[in-house]
């Protein structure tokens, strides 16, 4: 059923409330390398989003009746934390949380090459510490980058983004208010460089015209998220130029 209410999404200049245009991502932070006892790690902080993701493999799995004999068992865990949304959550697996666990691990599965590691495991760790919309967008990006901050062998990054409809107009990457208080939201993940498209999903009502202006609307906001993984993952190590000057002065010394 559409939501009908009379909830205001825009300003008198066309802005939304937290003043990006219609089509503007939320500002992004994107780290990786933030857990020393991972195998990989990234920080994702999405306008309200906290996420921390942390990789552990590939090592051996326990039980071993759920090993694999050609491919690597890739089992993922999306959590939210007690104190991440305004109302204190049950510490206990949600079914959402369950839910978004495997659809999140349906994503990543076919980009690791998992074939690489038989009769192994791939931990894939998703704690958000504060939740403010999208987090499962924000989940997989975090991911694909723990991932790759693990070395683990991958067709490409995965990214994600989220369009929908608030007040009748078609927006990019909805908050929380957004999210909840809207008519549609179309969380959809691919690898930019093939275009294949990894997760499309959708709530709420959305006419023909609506529904592709809202997917290509996601996919350039896809494109935009790829160059800014791309540019943290390059952050995270030294210019091979710098590496040799710091070892070139350690060997005059």
């Amino acid at each position: 059923m559409v939501k009908e209410n009379s909830v205001s999404f825009f300003d008198k200049e066309g802005l939304r409330l937290d003043g990006r245009r219609p089509d503007e991502l939320r500002p992004i932070e994107l780290k990786v390398g933030v857990l020393g006892n991972a195998s990989g790690s990234a920080f994702v902080h999405q306008g309200g989003n906290k996420i921390l993701v942390g990789v552990y493999g590939p090592r051996e799995i326990h039980p071993k009746h759920l090993e694999l004999p050609n491919r690597a068992a890739l089992r993922c865990r999306y959590h939210m934390a007690p104190f991440s949304v305004e109302e204190r959550k049950n510490p206990a697996p949600s079914r959402r949380e369950l839910e978004l666990s495997k659809v999140i691990r349906e994503a990543l599965e076919p980009v690791v090459f998992t074939e690489y590691y038989p009769r192994t495991t791939i931990d894939v760790y998703i704690e958000v510490l504060q939740s403010d919309g999208g987090t499962r967008c924000s989940g997989i990006i975090g991911a694909s980058l723990a991932l790759a901050d693990a070395g683990i062998p991958m067709r490409d990054l995965i990214v994600a983004c989220a369009c929908g409809k608030i007040g009748g107009k078609i927006v990019l990457d909805l908050n929380d208010f957004e999210d909840k208080q809207g008519e549609a939201d179309l969380p959809v993940a691919m690898l930019p460089q093939s275009g294949k498209i990894l997760l499309l999903q959708m709530d709420g009502h959305l006419t023909l015209n609506e529904f592709n202006e809202a997917f290509d609307l996601a996919v350039e906001g896809c494109k935009l998220i790829y160059e800014m993984q791309k540019e943290a993952l390059r952050a995270s190590y030294p210019p091979i130029e710098e590496e040799q000057d710091v070892r070139a002065a350690e060997a005059e010394k």
